[in-house]
């Protein structure tokens, strides 16, 4: 049977995605739509899908797309109707390069470099404040836990604490100028032993331990090169470290280090500590993480050292495992990083406005009911229901406007989705109300329940305006 997709949608939304579909060029399926009778897409329930949807327009399909914002269990769905259910993006307009993107989303969970993730203070944690912090770092992209030991401060308790995180599963490095730590961290089980030189690489040998070397000299790659050419021909593995500077303090000389080491060594395993750039660089970390992967992608650097310390470079481990995420997605379609909707662009937004100001403004004439709708559009934040649209660029100027002074949960909601709206008209992002903003890998995302009952429906259900005390949800499309 030929491709045949069937999408489910509301009556507002109808004549955009007929639209939509019908400008696919080529059309890379045959299409069909099934209005379920409600007006907003987005409150479409579980529920009215199972009573409304058309078991014969079903029987032509070969799989079915619910709108981003349904909430449905897709499983159940599929098993009832014999069908594939799959979410769609949450606009209609995204809906030609959702089509485009998707054969790349599966490359996404997959990396190619291993991030360790350094708790510098180590020694002045307890063992069980390590081992939660190490759990956290786990969940946010880290492959081994870096113990960091700090300048003449006893470490009492590093065997126990390698050994402890050993035992929870996770791969461990130690990093130390002491070379008793080294040793006494190798001995108990660590994976990796950082800091190495040239002269105590053999410190750590019969522990099983891969060492981490650094030149002996700062800047010197004479040393790096050869233990790298000696570890080859004694098929012994290790993992070399020309150490990249700051900004001012010999950053692209470092970054030509790099580019030397691996044209001398074009199969040696290359570590970068990214940490004197993502710390020492008063900047948002993002945009540098990705820099620095893009060169790790390209001079198929596969280990960095990543440090999450500064309270502005508190989300720069899980921006590491996008941008690795990214880099090896695009250099296996053997394409830009871009396209691929990793998380990394966070404040301005791609496409941030979905609807032009003439289409929100036909759409606001044909309301009859009293709920609000809040959207952006280049000229602004348009609020509208029957009684009236208006249109602003601040949050307080359009609250004058509502009437809404003496109905105080009302009053609450439309304020902070006024105030969200002005965060996302400055910064450029994209706003949809009853959503949260999205920020990329910058902050957690929100985990709706998708367990809750389909007959219970959406939290804030479309109310008018006049019922005290209820707030009024979005009339997404």
């Amino acid at each position: 049977m030929a491709d045949h997709v069937l999408f489910l949608t509301g009556k507002l939304a109808r004549s955009r995605l007929e639209k939509v579909l019908a400008q696919l060029t080529p059309p890379p399926f045959e299409w069909a739509i099934a209005d379920m009778g409600v007006k907003v897409a987005a409150l479409m329930t579980e529920a009215i899908i199972l009573r409304r949807l058309d078991r014969g327009l079903v029987a032509g399909a070969t799989r079915i797309v619910v709108p981003g914002r349904c909430r449905a269990d897709l499983d159940r769905l599929a098993s009832e109707f014999g069908r594939p259910f799959e979410r769609g993006p949450d606009e209609v307009r995204d809906i030609p390069e959702w089509l485009g993107q998707k054969r790349k989303a599966p490359l996404l969970a997959e990396k190619s470099v291993r991030i360790f993730a350094e708790i510098v203070e180590a020694p002045l944690l307890e063992c069980g404040e390590i081992m939660a912090r190490a759990a956290k770092m786990r969940e946010q992209g880290a492959d081994v836990i870096d113990l960091g030991c700090l300048p003449d401060t006893p470490f009492p308790h590093l065997q126990e604490t390698v050994q402890a995180l050993k035992a929870q599963g996770f791969l461990v490095s130690v990093d130390s100028a002491s070379t008793e730590e080294l040793r006494s961290g190798a001995e108990a089980g660590a994976d990796f032993v950082l800091s190495l030189t040239e002269k105590t690489l053999e410190l750590v040998a019969g522990t099983g331990a891969m060492p981490i070397v650094i030149s002996s000299r700062h800047g010197d790659l004479d040393d790096l090169v050869r233990v790298g050419r000696k570890a080859a021909r004694q098929k012994r593995a290790l993992i070399l470290d020309p150490i990249l500077d700051p900004i001012h303090f010999g950053l692209v000389p470092s970054l030509l280090r790099y580019a030397q080491l691996r044209q001398l060594l074009p199969e040696a395993e290359i570590m970068m500590g990214t940490g004197n750039l993502t710390e020492l660089t008063e900047a948002d970390t993002p945009g540098i993480t990705a820099i620095l992967m893009g060169i790790c992608s390209e001079l198929a650097i596969r280990n960095v050292l990543v440090v999450q310390v500064s309270p502005h470079t508190r989300r720069t481990i899980a921006e590491h495992a996008a941008a690795a995420r990214l880099m090896h997605a695009a250099k296996a379609d053997g394409a830009l990083p871009k396209g691929y909707g990793a998380g990394l662009v966070q404040l301005h937004d791609l496409k941030p406005f979905t609807t032009t100001s003439e289409e929100i403004d036909t759409l606001a004439k044909s309301v009859r009911d009293d709920n609000f709708r809040i959207e952006t559009a280049l000229d602004g934040i348009h609020v509208y229901n029957r009684d009236g649209h208006h249109v602003g660029t601040d949050a307080m100027s359009l609250f004058a406007k509502l009437n809404v002074v003496t109905d105080g949960p009302h009053a609450f909601y439309l304020g902070t989705e006024l105030m969200k709206a002005e965060v996302a008209l400055k910064l450029g992002k994209r706003y949809a109300q009853d959503s949260a903003l999205d920020w990329g890998c910058g902050a957690d995302r929100q985990v709706e329940d998708l367990n809750r009952s389909a007959e219970a429906g959406p939290t804030l259900q479309a109310r008018p305006a006049s019922e005290k005390g209820k707030p009024c949800r979005a009339d997404h499309t």
